[in-house]
């Protein structure tokens, strides 16, 4: 039987998951949003939901379509701006951020800037804004994007947003904080680092998913490791929540 649910729906409840009670989170719009707010109203009420504008533990009362809409500050216990979420980040206050990008390498950077080269781009994208703030400073980053040789590559054409860099010791080497990349959840598995070499691998796979799927969707070889897990579906309340309370315009889960 098909499952009831879709891929969008798949990866926000599962990433939903890593998000613990009492922990702070820098989101975005969308996806990431969308996972916070469904962790906060289901397994983690008191995560703290940050967003780069400057709101401050908001109740979010719908899905925001930017981080710098009016909702982002509703009920929030403080309207501040860009400048003191930076510091906020600076001073090891935030938990998690949630990035995207084009381009994600073995070792979890992040290319947001440009495909090609930098000076004669065959596409240039929308650059950092904080994201390379949140990458360098916040505890540990998660990702959302879809699984493909496109996104994951071997070594990002520019490295907007840092992740383990050239692997162990380096980004300590580089003058940055101890955390990085922690989890990728895509439409095929979640992604995770190995501890010493700091270079990608398989963590948990989807339902009817494989390890040569996900090997054929990734630009360079992933460690695989002896145990793999698999992930849980979504449950029927978390459905529930996600399509009435936190996304009922379908903006982020789409209507199929």
């Amino acid at each position: 039987m098909a499952p009831d649910y879709n891929m969008m729906e798949l990866m926000i409840c599962v990433a939903s998951r890593y998000l613990e009670d009492g922990k702070t989170v820098a989101v975005g719009t969308g996806a990431p949003c969308a996972a916070a707010m469904l962790a906060q109203k289901t397994r983690s009420p008191d995560l703290v939901i940050l967003f780069e504008a400057g709101g401050v533990a908001p109740q979010l009362p719908q899905m925001p379509i930017s981080v710098g809409d009016s909702r982002t500050f509703h009920r929030a216990v403080m309207a501040a701006g860009m400048a003191e979420m930076m510091t906020t980040c600076a001073r090891g206050l935030v938990d998690y951020a949630f990035l995207g990008g084009a381009q994600i390498d073995k070792y979890g950077n992040i290319n947001s800037t440009c495909i090609g080269d930098y000076h004669k781009p065959k596409v240039r994208l929308p650059g950092s804004g904080g994201a390379n703030d949140f990458a360098s400073l916040c505890w540990r980053t998660m990702i959302m994007t879809v699984h493909s040789k496109t996104r994951f590559v071997e070594t990002c054409d520019f490295i907007t947003s840092p992740g383990f860099l050239t692997g162990e010791g380096a980004r300590e080497a580089a003058g940055l904080p101890e955390g990085g990349p922690y989890k990728i959840v895509t439409d095929l598995g979640v992604m995770g680092f190995d501890e010493k070499t700091k270079a990608m691998r398989i963590d948990a796979l989807h339902p009817g998913v494989d390890v040569e799927k996900v090997q054929s969707e990734t630009g360079f070889e992933l460690i695989v490791p002896d145990e793999i897990g698999r992930t849980e579906p979504p449950s029927e309340e978390d459905l529930r929540i996600l399509r009435d309370e936190v996304d009922p315009l379908k903006v982020v889960i789409g209507r199929a």
